[in-house]
């Protein structure tokens, strides 16, 4: 039988659900600075385990959340692992080459010290992007990338910020003239995706379908079969910046250690403290966040309008309705020529794709991983901290078009200070130390297939 105390705001919780000890812990330093096992030196053992102990739902829920496994494997990708087209693809990510004016990589708005982010409410490359750039650790576990899921696999969407004006403002022509003008990026590519049986003095400065009207008329001038060519040289490049963002991983957080040591048997008192226990509990329990943070990704991979306010009236950001569009029409998505596996389980998805009016204003679920180093926060960067997410989901103050999965509206959480404070303590302790990407350095030479 559960027993339960009541709290200020009238609510009732099991006390199975929550840790009774915490309640009247003392104050610990910063548990980010290594301090975290005070915790467990200001409580007895006979304390520690009585604090261990979850709702069983609620520690089920919390120990299938970690640890997150190696991203799964992309068939649509046979370069996907290849650890030379990994390293081709990193100094390509940093090669402001890729760009219409030379001064804008993928670094710009991926940047390793912001958590392959940029800080920014909306990104900003060549001119400024209508939402907040996501972060390209762990992506690869991803079923439809960017925030409306107008792409299906990493390496075709790797493609559409190099011809976004907004971003990076180059195209497809550019990248095949660059590397057939650099002799050393040329073997490197050669080495890798075989011989480009194209020509300089063939291909105009820029050409491709979908831009200006002047690049567009240079495509239509092409024959077809250099346009098929010089698209493969697009898809290869994508493929190799795909193998490099694959390597993104952000490690083993402290909650991942915390459920390793309870799934042991041990009760991790000494991993997280009070607050991030609490924290937890409200996570994984009454809060309800893990129905869409979900899984050891701590995201669903759907899409969802949450209502997020608007400052200028209605949303006018379609979302999942026009992405579904996107990906569907998209020559580089995992049914289309260039994908390596026209017949497989995300090509059949991606041909099932139905633009729904339902969807309008749904955005892809991000992952909590690595959150406390993302901010602002939402699709639009309209958030600046996680304090201002949880106030939101508490009160959904301002909130519009309040429909969050089909079975389910979205209500207010009315959660008090104490436990915001609580749920975004847990929250900074899913952050792991994140990517190594000087391990990439070892990789040893390969030889041109052809000049």
């Amino acid at each position: 039988m559960n027993v339960y105390f009541s709290i200020s705001n009238n609510r009732k919780r099991p006390v199975g659900w929550v840790i009774l000890a915490v309640l009247f812990a003392v104050g610990c330093e910063d548990p980010g600075q290594g301090t975290a096992t005070n915790v467990a030196t200001e409580i007895t053992p006979s304390q520690r385990e009585e604090n261990a102990t979850f709702d069983p739902a609620v520690l089920r829920r919390a120990l299938t959340s970690s640890p997150l496994p190696e991203p799964p494997s992309d068939a649509t990708n046979q370069y996907a692992d290849d650890p030379h087209a990994a390293e081709l693809g990193r100094s390509l990510f940093f090669d402001p080459r890729l760009s219409g004016n030379g001064e804008v990589s993928c670094a710009t708005c991926h940047q390793p010290d912001l958590w392959f982010t940029d800080g920014l409410k909306k990104s900003k490359g060549l001119g400024t992007a209508d939402r907040h750039a996501p972060t390209l650790v762990d992506a690869a576990h991803h079923r439809w990338f960017n925030w409306d899921g107008r792409s299906d696999s990493m390496w075709g969407h790797t493609i559409r910020p190099i011809e976004n004006p907004l971003e990076m403002g180059g195209d497809r022509t550019m990248l095949a003239r660059l590397v057939l003008e650099d002799l050393t990026l040329k073997n490197r590519y050669q080495a890798i995706f075989g011989a480009i049986p194209l020509s300089i003095s063939d291909l105009p400065a820029t050409a491709r379908p979908g831009g200006d009207s002047d690049s567009v008329e240079a495509w239509e001038r092409l024959a077809p079969i250099d346009q098929d060519r010089i698209n493969r040289v697009a898809a290869n490049i994508g493929k190799s910046l795909a193998a490099f963002q694959r390597t993104l991983q952000g490690g083993l957080s402290r909650f991942d250690r915390w459920a390793a040591v309870v799934a042991e048997g041990g009760d991790g008192g000494s991993i997280l403290n009070a607050s991030e226990l609490r924290g937890l509990g409200l996570f994984f329990g009454e809060a309800e966040c893990w129905e869409c943070h979900s899984g050891p990704l701590l995201s669903d991979g759907e899409f969802h309008n949450i209502g997020i306010p608007v400052a200028d009236g209605l949303p006018t950001d379609s979302g999942r309705y026009e992405g579904s569009l996107l990906v569907r029409e998209d020559a580089f998505n995992a049914a289309g020529r260039y994908s390596d596996d026209v017949d497989g389980r995300q090509a059949i998805l991606s041909r099932g794709v139905k633009r729904d009016p339902e969807a309008w204003g749904a955005f892809r679920t991000p992952t909590l991983r690595g959150v406390g180093r993302t901010a602002p926060y939402m699709h639009d960067g309209s958030m600046p901290d996680l304090e201002s997410v949880l106030h939101f989901y508490s009160t959904l103050e301002g909130a519009v078009q309040l429909g969050h999965h089909q079975e389910s509206v979205l209500t207010p959480l009315d959660l008090d200070v104490g436990e915001i404070e609580d749920l975004a303590a847990f929250l900074r302790t899913l952050t792991g130390p994140g990517p190594q990407i000087e391990a990439l350095e070892s990789v040893p030479e390969m030889e041109s297939s052809s000049s």
